[in-house]
C-alpha cells in the first residue's frame, strides 16, 4: 500500500492505492476513456440593459469602471458631506468605493445589483 495526499476543491484527502505487480514490470494499460459528446446548448441572450432611471437634479455622480452596483450606501433623499462613500462598485472582484463630489442631497439613478458601463450616470448630488 502506498499512502497519498490528494486536495480536491480545496479538502485535503488521505488515500491509500494498492501497488498490483512487481517494481517495474510492464502494466497493461486500460484505454483512456473518451467522454461522450454533448449537446450542443442554444447561447442565452443576454439580458437587455436596464432603462437608465431618470437623474435627479444636480451634479452627476458618474462611474469610472464598468462593474456591478454592489451597494448604495444611503437612501434616496439622504444629504451627504463631500467624500462620504455612496456607492460600492464592484470590478474584477474588487470593490471599489465611489465617493461624494460635494455637499448635497442624494438621487440615485441606478439600484443594488445593476450592471453598469463607463460613463454610467450612478446619481445626482443637488
Amino acid at each position: 500500500m502506498r499512502k497519498f495526499n490528494v486536495t480536491v476543491n480545496g479538502k485535503a484527502y488521505a488515500v491509500e492505492i494498492e501497488e498490483v505487480g512487481a517494481v517495474g514490470a510492464a502494466m497493461p494499460v486500460a484505454p483512456t476513456p473518451v467522454a461522450a459528446p454533448v449537446a450542443p446548448v442554444a447561447p442565452v441572450a443576454a439580458p437587455a440593459p436596464a432603462a437608465p432611471a431618470a437623474a435627479g437634479k444636480g451634479e452627476p455622480v458618474k462611474s469610472q469602471m464598468p462593474g456591478l452596483v454592489k451597494k448604495l450606501c444611503f437612501a434616496n433623499g439622504a444629504t451627504v458631506k463631500m467624500n462620504d462613500t455612496i456607492v460600492i462598485l464592484e470590478a474584477m472582484k474588487m470593490d471599489t468605493p465611489i465617493v461624494a463630489t460635494k455637499d448635497g442631497v442624494i438621487t440615485y439613478s441606478v439600484s443594488e445589483g445593476a450592471n453598469i458601463d463607463t460613463g454610467a450616470v450612478l446619481c445626482t448630488i443637488a
